[in-house]
């Protein structure tokens, strides 16, 4: 670990999913279809290196992934590319992992998922400087809207309470020793680990909620990309 005392910021980004539930091939994960102008990872990472207080970016991608060597942008000096595991935490591990040699336990982590590459720079920065000091860290979110329904045998039986829910986005912001640790611990527990936070929670911390923007959505299906697409040609034409 290092010993610098100022505190830093660094990112893993897990790349290493296939993206089933997009329909696309094991051949091509959807990280590297085409969005806009652009493969959507490096929408992405150019969101993430315009933080420029974010010392260096691990992207953590399949063991048998060749097409990030495809890429210029992963060959940026503030970039470092390491494998990933069986699952989302396992590839965030390696890349903590991979971060350990230069990271002071009190520094922090930005895991930012590959597909959300509509992620804005006022979000990254609202963020890291709410959550700056904070012991634990936080995560974009955005409240629910919809009505929110229980359901079982295919019937509604109750109604929840939205004001009582949030979405979960990334980045999600945490100090470094506490996150390696969470998820450590869960995984020996074999909890289920669905983003970092839920990794926070189980180790009793109660992470910060910092209110993000919609536009931030997560490419899971085909029918996101256009969605994703529209997001980024407004925001191109906001920045005209």
């Amino acid at each position: 670990m290092a010993t610098d005392n100022a505190v830093k910021y660094y990112a893993v980004v897990p790349a290493a999913g296939v993206g089933r539930r997009m329909g696309a091939s094991a051949s091509l994960p959807k990280q590297y279809l085409s969005l806009f102008d652009k493969t959507v990872m490096e929408h992405t990472l150019e969101k993430l290196l315009g933080e420029q207080r974010l010392e260096r970016i691990v992207v953590v991608v399949g063991q048998d992934d060749n097409h990030w060597q495809t890429l210029p942008i992963l060959q940026h000096p503030r970039i470092t590319i390491t494998t990933g595991g069986d699952e989302r935490c396992h590839s965030v591990v390696n890349g903590l992992e991979k971060l350990s040699s230069l990271c002071a336990t009190n520094d922090w982590i930005l895991v930012h998922d590959v597909v959300r590459p509509c992620v804005s720079a006022m979000d990254i920065a609202t963020l890291i400087n709410e959550v700056a000091d904070d012991d634990v860290g936080g995560i974009l979110a955005i409240p629910v809207s919809d009505t929110i329904k229980q359901v079982s045998g295919g019937h509604s039986v109750a109604t929840i309470d939205r004001q009582l829910l949030w979405r979960a986005q990334t980045p999600q912001m945490f100090r470094y020793d506490k996150l390696h640790a969470a998820l450590i611990d869960g995984l020996e527990k074999q909890c289920q680990l669905t983003d970092e936070a839920s990794a926070i929670e189980l180790a009793g911390y109660r992470p910060k909620i910092v209110e993000g923007t919609a536009s931030n959505l997560k490419i899971t299906r085909a029918d996101d990309l256009p969605l994703a697409e529209y997001y980024l040609q407004r925001e191109q034409q906001e920045c005209e």
